[in-house]
């Protein structure tokens, strides 16, 4: 059984992507497979998140999206959870998105969890997505990209995660259509050297193209998990 957490250096990085493509890479590799939700905002019903995995993934909805334990926290308000939770004089309670862990990992061989925005996002006024992370020793996928401003966010994720001891297991970076090749390319290099020069150059790196629901690749992502 594995559980892997898909955070990411900012909002609308590319998490929910990446989640769905690693989850269909999984189930063309006959791999038991379901992705969960840490909580959502901005919508209302079912995860928008979760949906968008399953159409990646070529499936439809499963039970465990209906009865809301691949996302138990769905708030209206396009917020930080905490926010969005105080709106509606809701709280999250993190202990329940754990059974539904456990619960999604008696049925399934592999979980993916996707994070909300960045690694300090707060899913409490007092508890942080890191926190949430390091606290259930989940290894990481850190999703990053080409546009300009990465390198600095995706330092500092690093570094954050570095410094708590949470393993990364692999950095996916997405090669943007239309970001500039020299910045995306450099950007890549200052990445890599910064692994290098922090003893982290055993953490893998795996180039994705941008794509939409109409052209998703299929991209083996198995090689990264052994």
């Amino acid at each position: 059984m594995s559980i892997l957490f898909i955070t990411g250096i900012d909002t609308g990085i590319g998490k929910t992507y990446i989640t769905g493509l690693i989850a269909r890479s999984f189930l063309k590799s006959n791999r038991s497979v379901i992705t969960q939700k840490l909580a959502q905002t901005g919508c209302d019903g079912i995860s928008e998140d979760i949906i968008t995995h399953r159409k990646i993934m070529g499936i439809d909805l499963v039970e465990e999206d209906r009865d809301f334990t691949t996302c138990n926290y769905v708030f209206k308000f396009p917020a930080s959870p905490h926010l969005s939770a105080e709106l509606e004089n809701r709280s999250i309670d993190v202990n329940k998105i754990i059974e539904s862990t456990e619960k999604l990992a008696v049925k399934y061989d592999n979980v993916l969890i996707e994070g909300v925005g960045g690694l300090f996002v707060p899913l409490t006024p007092d508890y942080l997505s890191i926190d949430f992370i390091k606290d259930q020793k989940y290894p990481v996928i850190l999703v990053t990209s080409s546009r300009l401003g990465s390198i600095n966010h995706t330092l500092m994720s690093i570094e954050a995660l570095n410094l708590r001891n949470i393993q990364i297991k692999s950095i996916v970076y997405i090669r943007l259509k239309n970001e500039d090749t020299i910045i995306g390319n450099d950007t890549l290099k200052v990445i890599k050297n910064y692994l290098s020069t922090n003893r982290l150059d055993h953490t893998q790196i795996l180039e994705v193209p941008e794509f939409d629901l109409n052209s998703i690749p299929d991209i083996d992502f198995n090689g990264i998990f052994y």
